[in-house]
């Protein structure tokens, strides 16, 4: 069995139990928890079947019974970490404060879990709770006119502003990474103001600002979105 095939059987399929061997001790969450807290502390690259082994006291060949490797390891404490969608706004309630919701919390769980950033890009198995989130979007712009495409870009546009703020905080080790970025630039761009004085002049007038800029580029994302389903 391929290993995206594999990947999806521990995702979406029945827990597994071993044919053979002595009766199962362990549980996919518990393995998947073991490995979120080495990639919380240490990053994914420290994750690693043995030493999630040794974390739960069992050899490694004893870990390839529940866990076929490596990707499904990753794919199983992404499902676990990033979990099930947020409770927010009901169903009945407008789109708009729904997605914000739903991209607040997701902000959230990336930054309780920077290594995850890492794990969800490119092709590999998506589990049910992705699946969810996603679900969550389509469910807040269904009948408003929005074609399922548009729906769709809306989902990948909230999850970019997402990413990109919670990738900036990761890098800075902050909460504000708007404001180490405006660090950095005002110390380049102090004594050449006559260089970028356009610059300069904006970096004057953040003085004492908060960090906005996950909820900045949010707000400008559903205007948008706001505008065209007023459009049609």
């Amino acid at each position: 069995m391929a290993a995206g095939t594999q990947a999806l059987a521990v995702l979406w399929g029945p827990t597994p139990k071993p044919k053979r061997g002595p009766k199962p001790t362990l549980s996919l969450e518990t393995i998947a928890l073991t490995g979120i807290r080495i990639a919380d502390a240490d990053g994914l690259a420290a994750v690693t079947m043995q030493r999630v082994a040794e974390e739960l006291g069992v050899t490694k060949m004893a870990l390839y019974r529940y866990v076929p490797g490596k990707v499904e390891l990753v794919a199983l404490m992404t499902e676990v970490g990033l979990g099930a969608p947020p409770s927010g706004p009901g169903r009945q309630s407008a789109w708009r404060p729904r997605l914000e919701t739903w991209a607040m919390r997701m902000y959230e769980r990336f930054s309780r879990h920077p290594w995850a950033l890492e794990a969800t890009v490119g092709a590999r198995p998506i589990g049910p709770n992705e699946v969810a989130w996603l679900e969550e979007v389509a469910a807040a712009l269904a009948g408003t006119g929005l074609t399922g495409a548009e729906t769709l870009d809306v989902a990948a546009a909230l999850v970019g502003q997402v990413r990109m703020v919670a990738q900036q905080a990761a890098a800075f080790g902050t909460d504000a990474p708007e404001q180490a970025l405006d660090a950095t630039f005002g110390a380049l761009v102090a004594g050449r103001e006559d260089r970028f004085p356009a610059l300069a002049a904006a970096l004057a007038d953040t003085a004492g600002g908060t960090n906005q800029g996950l909820d900045f580029g949010l707000q400008r994302i559903l205007d948008g979105v706001e505008l065209l389903i007023s459009r049609r």
